[in-house]
Formats: C-alpha cells, structure tokens, sequence
C-alpha cells in the first residue's frame, strides 16, 4: 500500500471519530478523571433516605447530647436561673493582663455603644433616644441590687440571655469573650 493512502486512510479515520464523538451530548465534559467528585455516594441533607425510619437524612442529634466545641449553660432565662447563677457560677479564665486587654476590647466593640466606654450608660445609642444602661459603678439593676455588686454568674448570665433593652449576646460573643468582657465589666465596676 502506498504511504499516502495510509496516511489519507488514517486522517479520515480520526476526523470521523472526532466528528462522532464531538456530536453526541453538548453538557459532556468528556471523559472525568473521577467521577466520585461529581456523582457523590452520599445523601445530601434534603435528599430522602432509606436509612431511618422517617426517611430523612439530616437528623436531630439524640436528647441530652452536646455538640462539639458548644459550652452548656444550665441556667434557665427566668429570675431564678439568674439569682442561681449569681451564686454558682464563676469565671474559669485566669485573671491575666491579657485576658483584661481582651474583654477590654470587646467591651468597647460590643458593649459601648450602649453602656459607654467607662460603663456609665452615656453610650452613642442615648443620643438616638434610646433609654440609657444603668452606670456599673452608680446605677442600680432592673432585677434589684446596685451594678457595683453583680457577680460573674449575674452578669453572664445577662449577657447569655439579654434583659430588658439588651438583647442577648450569646452568638456575638463565645464563653470564654463572655468572660474576658466580664473580667472588664468587673475593672468598670470600681470606678
């Protein structure tokens, strides 16, 4: 056989195969190097799922459990729960320069615009016509008792929860921000 018909045969092989094959489905990326990435075997969390009785995927975790990296806090939102906490509870961090330059900083991020940056209730909010904070040196707290006086517990708590005007802080703040800014309420107090 002559070279240019083998040559000529072969071209027209391949520019019919690249024709076939180019005609066949648009959406194809061709060949995937692995499939596993596209065409997952597991179930998303809206897909139905033979698995469990109630033929869902995304199930809730068992009663009682805790989720991980998630700090209990087993005091109920009632006056209750907050007198108890202020008898119970105390802070776990070490009183370090550090940790006071921290809840210092997220005092004046978090909390000043409200209480102020010395904790007297002059923050910018009262210039908009909101009521003021009480003063943590001065003022007296809506659930009795002077500010000076709040323990750990009473202020974690209100700051967990929130109370009155103040909404709670419990998904700005994690446990331990709660108890730096609370180290610095505790300096705020004095003055």
């Amino acid at each position: 056989m002559n070279k240019i018909k083998i040559l000529g045969a072969a071209v027209i092989t391949v520019t019919v195969s690249l024709f076939v094959t180019s005609c066949k489905d648009k959406r194809s990326t061709g060949w995937e190097y692995a499939p596993n990435m596209y065409e997952h075997i597991a179930y998303d969390p809206d897909q139905k799922n033979p698995n469990f009785k109630d033929g869902k995927t995304a199930q809730l975790p068992p009663a009682g459990t805790t989720p991980v990296g998630f700090v209990r806090f087993d005091y109920p939102n009632t006056k209750d729960g907050y007198e108890l906490a202020g008898t119970e509870v105390k802070s776990p961090l070490p009183q370090t320069a550090q940790n006071f330059a921290d809840g210092k900083e997220l005092f004046i991020t978090f909390c000043s615009p409200c209480h102020g940056e010395n904790g007297q209730g002059d923050g910018i909010v009262t210039q908009h016509g909101f009521p003021p904070p009480p003063s943590y040196s001065k003022g007296m707290s809506s659930r009795g008792g002077a500010m000076k006086d709040l323990t750990d517990g009473k202020i974690y708590h209100t700051v967990t929860y929130g109370v009155n005007a103040m909404g709670s802080y419990a998904s700005q703040l994690n446990p331990d921000e709660r108890w730096k800014v609370i180290m610095y309420v505790h300096h705020l107090q004095t003055l």
